[in-house]
């Protein structure tokens, strides 16, 4: 029970801080502006390794890797630690378990930016239909935007309601869902299967 508790404890953590890389990952390649209060509030969760990071790990074609590379790190040493405490016996060699636990942290890696984009889009979509004029609307539309015009060009509006976004979140449950389901492409490493 004790390691049930520490694990749904280390998630949470590792969890809200991958996020927050994310969230970084995702505002500086849709090059939103940091300058409102959740740009702020991932600056200051995230400039503390992301900074040092950048000494290390350049940008490639734009993309922000010092964000992105410690969060895939953070959901393999999540992968592992998971592991560990359910005491999973590990077969096959060495490089085939870490092979195994870096596509374990990917797929984690993947599945959260997925939860993310669905929390944006979903935000955006409330806050235009409540209160198109709060402080957060215009960030949360630019942050949608990019994942919903595919969707928007393909769906005409239906008496003036916008149906792009309902058809994005299925379509990210249906992405989810298949993002899981890699989960077992990874075991026959990690068991020497």
């Amino acid at each position: 029970m004790l390691g049930n508790i520490l694990l749904l404890v280390l998630n949470v953590a590792f969890g809200l801080f991958t996020l927050m890389l994310l969230a970084r990952f995702f505002l500086q390649c849709l090059r939103v502006s940091f300058h409102n209060q959740v740009g702020q509030f991932v600056l200051a969760t995230t400039d503390w390794l992301v900074r040092p990071l950048r000494r290390f790990i350049p940008g490639l074609f734009g993309l922000d890797l010092a964000s992105l590379l410690p969060a895939w790190l953070l959901q393999t040493l999540l992968v592992f630690i998971e592991f560990s405490l359910r005491g999973v016996p590990l077969g096959g060699n060495a490089a085939a378990v870490l092979l195994g636990f870096w596509g374990l942290g990917l797929v984690e890696l993947v599945r959260l930016a997925i939860y993310l984009v669905f929390a944006v889009v979903l935000i955006s979509a409330i806050l235009s239909w409540v209160s198109p004029h709060a402080p957060a609307a215009p960030l949360f539309h630019r942050l949608a935007e990019p994942f919903l015009r595919p969707f928007r060009r393909l769906i005409p509006l239906v008496a003036n309601v916008d149906l792009s976004p309902l058809v994005l979140l299925l379509a990210l449950q249906i992405l989810l869902m298949v993002v899981s389901g890699l989960r077992g492409a990874f075991a026959p490493l990690l068991f020497g299967g």
